[in-house]
């Protein structure tokens, strides 16, 4: 889900094709409209987060995973090359279930909090 999202969020793509190969529900949403908020703001992504996910449950057709994925070397970019800010990106403590959907398994939910919460 996370390498799906960093490539559509290249071009700040919120119908990306990718997007619902590994999410969907709340988590499918909230990645849409991220990138529709970016593209409304005229900003793209470069790089990819750094994830280690931990498995808090898990039962036969759900999983629920804990990360603290580093953003750091996911930045957001204007269109003239710039930054969008200076804040360097940083450590967000991020929560996911993941159901199994017609035999796929898929993120259906995705919170993450604030940067600097992990």
């Amino acid at each position: 889900m996370w390498r799906d999202l960093a490539l559509a969020s290249q071009t700040s793509d919120p119908a990306s094709p990718l997007l619902d190969d590994h999410a969907t529900g709340g988590a499918l949403t909230l990645m849409r409209y991220g990138l529709q908020k970016s593209r409304k703001e005229g900003l793209v992504s470069k790089g990819s987060p750094k994830v280690d996910p931990h498995v808090v449950k898990a039962s036969a057709n759900k999983v629920v995973l804990e990360d603290c994925v580093d953003d750091s070397g996911w930045l957001q970019y204007k269109a003239n090359g710039e930054l969008k800010d200076d804040v360097p990106g940083g450590h967000v403590r991020t929560e996911a279930t993941v159901r199994r959907v017609e035999g796929v398994w898929k993120v259906t939910d995705l919170y993450a909090h604030e940067t600097g919460s992990c």
